[in-house]
């Protein structure tokens, strides 16, 4: 029940790996979309010049009136002016109603353009994440937690879409406005225009240094929701243990710890942020309050200053209308920036973690598996975890097709990572593995993992109906085969006692589901798979007598005919096994079978003894090895 500490983001190595992660998102997946972004940015520009059309023609209208011999509107044919005062402010309402129907047309296509390019990359990122995820190596996820995992694959991705929709949509959105109201100032009075910018370069100082001081405080921001969502996903999974334990006020305590984390974290970007739109605000509002004064000044009573020149009263309107347009939009960039940042710390988790390399590459060459007789050698093999030391040594052994091995050994002696090498979910870092005679590390995982069914003791059920489950990895079952699978799991019976039968929804990892039952559907799920081979890794434990009875006789029908690998603590299972390997510390120390093994009185014989009630005539070196065994297992070696 470890967490990471609060103090380490657990994709830290990821995101150190990556350079220009926002050019990868661009370029990996904005380039297939390219149309709907260029569609948005042009209608952008239509939809913006448009909205400024009100403020100016209003500004135009009011210099007609007061200025009589100033043309009605300057570009437009005389003949198309109704010659009255009244004819002329209905056809100027039309403009102006018309300007505002088109420019909502073009806000329509815009909006449509950027959340359809939004929306795409977000599906894809997640999906493509997702694929990558679940390939990766299983030493990746024995050290990331599930929420962390959930974090990228939820937040992370949904702030990338939220950027990409919102923030280009405003980015773009206020780049034409400020570009736009800036030709038309300046066009209209280019010494009022720079004095309604001075306050722009202080603008782009101080956004710069937010962008310093926010970026790294969201990528602490990210790392906290990770560590959160991990805890509420632990504790929601432990939550019998929980309740049995009556450990409700410890955990709540927890969770406000790591709530707490994500408080800090989340407050010291929130701080930041707080200074500075207020202060980009006064800032901004310093330019249309430096406008308003001289522009009044200049239209009362002529330039004032080094000013020279005419303002009309329409200009000096349009000019105040347009300056507030143009210095808000210069604040709202720093929300664009915060948006950026986000979206940024963001994307470097997710493409640091599409980055990961995978210590199982498969060989672009690599065959198809063909599996005969189901012979399997392992010719020493040698592996270990990392840089760690080996967690098995020189394992060797031949097992015929239709034999069943059995490995046995105490807790730690890596029997559980010798059969995981045969279903490459590690690679060997020495010697090999044959199947038929095929290295495996040349054939492809695909039909590696098809020839091979796997029974856990862990059995996982996915959230749907008892037939989904078992059907699960043989999706093109009928239900007739279904059935026949159930009935040799010795799991028909108790199927056809629930609510629904085989239509039963049975929750959440199968909580609905006795151990036993869930036992008997993964037994069934392996038996419609009909693999050449089976691995039973500790398939009949924490069941009771009788269920352990029907989870037997289904083994047997099971294993028939089936080259076999057994784990199994409780030595009367495996004891008809054909071959019996024993292992201590990744080695193997003997190997026989049942009475072979008993008559050699060794380990083997010592751990029979203990099942059997026959402790105190075990040997004192066996329990003291025992004893050290227990205290220096390490979490990371498995059985």
């Amino acid at each position: 029940m470890s967490t990471a500490t609060d103090d380490d983001d657990p994709f830290e190595e990821q995101r150190e790996e990556v350079d220009n992660a926002m050019v990868s998102l661009f370029d990996g997946y904005g380039r297939a979309h390219y149309f709907e972004a260029a569609v948005a940015i042009i209608a952008s520009i239509f939809a913006r010049v448009l909205d400024l059309a009100p403020p100016i023609l209003l500004g135009l209208a009011i210099d007609s009136v007061i200025q009589q011999n100033k043309p009605f509107l300057p570009y437009l044919p005389r003949e198309w002016v109704p010659p009255t005062d009244g004819g002329r402010l209905v056809f100027m309402g039309g403009l102006i109603a018309g300007s505002f129907l088109l420019g909502a047309a073009f806000h329509w296509v815009r909006n449509w353009g950027w959340n359809s390019f939004s929306q795409h990359i977000q599906h894809e990122i997640r999906t493509d994440t997702y694929d990558k995820m679940q390939r990766l190596n299983m030493d990746f996820f024995a050290t990331k937690q599930t929420g962390e995992m959930m974090s990228i694959l939820s937040n992370d991705v949904n702030r990338l879409e939220r950027f990409l929709n919102d923030g280009l949509n405003s980015a773009f959105r206020l780049s034409v406005m400020v570009v736009a109201i800036g030709f038309y100032l300046f066009y209209v009075n280019w010494q009022l225009a720079v004095l309604t910018m001075l306050p722009v370069p202080i603008i782009a100082l101080f956004t710069y240094k937010f962008v310093k001081a926010i970026q790294p405080k969201y990528a602490d921001v990210r790392s906290s929701v990770g560590h959160l969502n991990s805890r509420l996903e632990n504790n929601l999974g432990g939550i019998q243990v929980i309740k049995t334990s009556n450990t409700e006020d410890y955990e709540s305590e927890r969770v406000d710890d790591v709530s707490q984390g994500y408080f800090d974290a989340n407050w010291g970007a929130i701080t930041i942020r707080i200074k500075f739109f207020p202060a980009l605000r006064i800032i901004s509002g310093v330019g249309f309050v430096l406008t308003f004064i001289f522009g009044g000044l200049w239209v009362i009573g002529g330039p004032p200053l080094f000013f020279s020149g005419s303002l009309a009263e329409g200009e000096f309107v349009t000019f105040i209308l347009l300056s507030q347009q143009f210095v808000w939009p210069m604040a709202q960039f720093g929300q664009i920036i915060n948006m950026y940042q986000r979206a940024r710390a963001s994307s470097e988790r997710i493409f640091g973690l599409m980055n990961e390399p995978s210590r199982i590459e498969e060989n672009p060459d690599a065959d198809e598996l063909q599996v005969d007789d189901g012979d399997v050698v392992y010719e020493d093999v040698s592996f270990g975890y990392g840089e760690a030391e080996r967690i098995v040594e020189d394992i060797s052994f031949e097992v015929e097709g239709g034999e069943t091995l059995a490995l046995v050994g105490p807790t730690g002696a890596g029997k559980s990572t010798v059969l995981k090498l045969l279903l490459r979910m590690y690679d060997v870092d020495e010697g090999e593995i044959r199947i038929d005679g095929q290295d495996i590390s040349e054939a492809t995982l695909p039909s590696l993992r098809r020839h091979i069914g796997y029974v856990s003791q862990d059995t996982f059920l996915f959230y749907g109906t008892v037939e989904e489950n078992i059907k699960y990895g043989t999706f093109d079952a009928d239900r007739e085969d279904v059935v026949a699978a159930a009935k040799a799991a010795e799991a028909h019976e108790f199927i056809q006692n629930l609510p629904a039968g085989y239509d039963t929804e049975v929750g959440e990892r199968g909580v609905k589901l006795s151990g036993g039952q869930r036992q008997r559907i993964d037994i069934a799920r392996a038996i419609l798979k009909d693999p050449e081979i089976l691995v039973l890794d500790e398939a009949t434990s924490d069941v009771d007598t009788e269920t352990e009875m029907l989870i037997q006789r289904s083994l047997d029908r099971l294993t028939a005919d089936r080259t076999t690998f057994s784990i199994a603590h409780r030595l009367s299972t495996i004891k008809d096994a054909d071959k019996i390997v024993v292992l201590e510390g990744g080695e193997i120390v003997e190997r026989g079978t049942h009475e072979d093994l008993l008559a050699e009185d060794g380990l083997y014989a010592n751990l029979w003894g203990v099942q059997a009630g026959e402790i105190d005539e075990l040997p004192d070196e066996f329990v003291e090895r025992a004893a050290e065994r227990t205290a220096t297992v390490d979490d990371d070696i498995e059985d």
